[in-house]
């Protein structure tokens, strides 16, 4: 099995991204797995671009992406993309769309082709919090998420892809008032994990990962 990890570049004034700094950590074997890496930029259409690329280059199984969440305490496993750009800052080349859908051919979301709770779960065994979540928001990171699934259907291509948020690194958060943070080793092991539950899980396990609100 060949699996793609993408970590995006440093993006709204940050020094660095927790994304790729962890993804940088991942061996490049696990589960029997092949390892590939990639820094994707934040810029809206490139990242998708980058991410198909490289995947049809290698003939990748599985496609993990990883972004930045700041504000968030957990590992977080993106079940949903959302077919729409509604960005409250400017990407990485100053592209700011409001209100505008990723493909206006395409359907209005697409669900994560990978076992999220069997992600969720497996990082959770490690000790790490983790969880579901519903919303990747409107920004490049939901954009990149929906791009590449849209893609992958369009084209016909036979991978499995979904997306990962993570919380800031400490040093991020130092500057910053009273926001979680979590360490780019501890980071790197809950994306190992989730690696090993892509390369090793078949159907998605059974268990409740909803929330109220």
């Amino acid at each position: 099995m060949k699996v793609l990890v993408t970590g995006f570049d440093p993006f709204g004034g940050e020094p660095v991204n927790p994304a790729f700094e962890a993804v940088k950590l991942l061996p490049r074997t696990t589960a029997g797995a092949d390892v590939d890496i990639l820094e994707i930029p934040t810029v809206f259409h490139k990242s998708i671009e980058a991410v198909v690329k490289r995947a049809e280059e290698m003939c990748a199984d599985r496609i993990l992406m990883v972004g930045q969440a700041g504000g968030r305490f957990e590992i977080t496993v993106e079940r949903v993309g959302i077919n729409v750009d509604d960005a409250r800052i400017p990407d990485n080349e100053g592209n700011r769309p409001v209100d505008v859908p990723i493909d206006p051919d395409g359907p209005a979301a697409y669900f994560a082709t990978l076992p999220v709770k069997a992600m969720t779960e497996r990082i959770r065994s490690r000790g790490i919090p983790a969880k579901v979540s519903n919303t990747a928001g409107t920004f490049v990171c939901n954009h990149v998420l929906y791009g590449v699934l849209n893609a992958a259907a369009k084209k016909g291509l036979p991978v499995k892809a979904g997306f990962i948020h993570v919380p800031y690194l400490p040093e991020q958060a130092a500057g910053k008032d009273s926001v979680p943070s979590m360490s780019a080793v501890t980071i790197a092991a809950a994306l190992e994990a989730a690696v090993e539950a892509m390369a090793t899980t078949g159907e998605d396990v059974k268990v409740s990962g909803g929330r109220e609100h």
